[in-house]
């Protein structure tokens, strides 16, 4: 465990992620020997997010969801001490635009590899739903990958809810890349087909390439499926969305 707050000082932070546009200010710092990844709020929004945060990673635990060891009390909220686990993002996303050189490296792996993360983002969802949440916010700035061990890893999943909810504001946080249409509807109700939908973005985004889709048939008509426009059109939940991949990687 860390020993206290003062061993987790930005001054002596090995790494510094900044200018996000979640109002969060994250850093890498070591401590005993140890890797912290820190993520403090610098607004109010964002201690609304952590807040939520740690409500998440009371109820879910799943190997590749990454989970604080430690929330501490900060002066503009909680501060959130996680296990430092190397890798890179797919999808480096700051106020500036975003980075997805990494996606581009991952997107040319062998085809098994980027299968084999896939079903880890896919059985991580499956505790998610488990536990009576929704994914909200979910996007390639979201994958944490090891090129050099083949690991995929979950982190910043701050916005996931208790669901199903009725959508209260005009839309919520995300990426237009992976958000399903009603996300956009303030009174819509955002459930499991929801997610669903953004998971079937995410293997449609992660099989794609520069040089253009990788995936089977079967995978191209699950994704097709699992993004239909109307919610009632999709797989009706999360299970049965991986029940298909799983048939999908055998035709």
């Amino acid at each position: 465990m860390v020993r206290d707050r003062t061993d987790l000082s930005l001054a002596s932070a090995f790494a510094v992620f900044d200018a996000q546009d979640s109002g969060c200010l994250s850093y890498g710092v070591e401590d005993a020997g140890r890797r912290w990844f820190v993520k403090k709020p610098t607004t109010p929004q964002a201690r609304l997010s952590l807040i939520r945060a740690t409500q998440f990673h009371t109820g879910v635990q799943h190997p590749a969801i990454i989970r604080p060891e430690q929330v501490l009390d900060g002066p503009d909220g909680p501060v959130l001490v996680y296990p430092w686990h190397d890798g890179t993002v797919l999808n480096h996303a700051t106020t500036h635009g975003s980075d997805r050189t990494a996606l581009a490296r991952f997107q040319q792996l062998p085809l098994p590899d980027v299968e084999a993360a896939i079903t880890t983002i896919l059985d991580a969802h499956l505790a998610v739903t488990a536990a009576g949440y929704v994914a909200v916010d979910l996007y390639d700035g979201c994958f944490l990958y090891d090129l050099d061990r083949r690991q995929m890893w979950l982190i910043d999943l701050d916005e996931y809810r208790p669901g199903p909810f009725v959508l209260d504001a005009d839309r919520l946080p995300g990426s237009r890349r992976y958000m399903a249409p009603e996300e956009f509807v303030r009174g819509a109700v955002i459930d499991q087909r929801t997610t669903v939908y953004t998971l079937g973005r995410t293997i449609q985004h992660l099989l794609d390439s520069p040089h253009g889709w990788r995936g089977s048939p079967a995978q191209g008509r699950l994704v097709a499926h699992a993004t239909r426009a109307t919610p009632g059109d999709r797989h009706p939940d999360v299970t049965t969305l991986v029940a298909a991949w799983r048939t999908a990687l055998t035709t």
